[in-house]
């Protein structure tokens, strides 16, 4: 457990030079965006906005997701606000993933999603999702084998 959320940490503190200082405006073309964390499936991509992801504060984030990305059931030890910027984003409740019963958002769709509360996401086009959170940014697996990290 140590070594994953050390590696974790590590991962999200290199993802601070994609963000600007807290504090300053910043339009679309300015991001900075990178690959996601180990701790997420590749194929995205992150832009941090504002704060720093290996630290107990508020954080802004985007997330960059192709067209049939998908995130395995999993928790996070705070809430997790998304907004759907472009796209659309399938979100579920439960230990696995499940496209049935899915709901979907569409642009300027909202989830909370509680603290530890087991959900998953998948897509079925190109979306962008903003996610407001009070770090660090951790995430658990409901299923170990499914950790990207393993």
């Amino acid at each position: 457990m140590f070594v994953s959320r050390f590696v974790s940490l590590t991962v999200c503190a290199a993802l601070l030079s994609f963000g600007l200082a807290s504090g300053q405006a910043m339009n679309e073309d300015a991001l900075k965006w990178g690959p996601v964390p180990a701790f997420l499936p590749p194929g995205a991509q992150m832009a941090v906005l504002d704060g720093d992801p290996s630290q107990a504060m508020p954080i802004t984030l985007r997330l960059k997701m192709p067209a049939g990305y998908q995130i395995p059931a999993h928790w996070h030890p705070t809430q997790e606000d998304a907004t759907v910027l472009s796209g659309s984003l399938y979100v579920g409740m439960g230990d696995v993933l499940s496209k049935t019963g899915s709901t979907l958002l569409k642009v300027g769709g909202f989830m909370p999603f509680g603290a530890k509360m087991n959900h998953f996401i998948w897509t079925d086009e190109d979306t962008v999702v903003e996610v407001h959170l009070n770090g660090p940014f951790e995430i658990t697996y409901v299923d170990p084998v499914l950790d990207p990290r393993k």
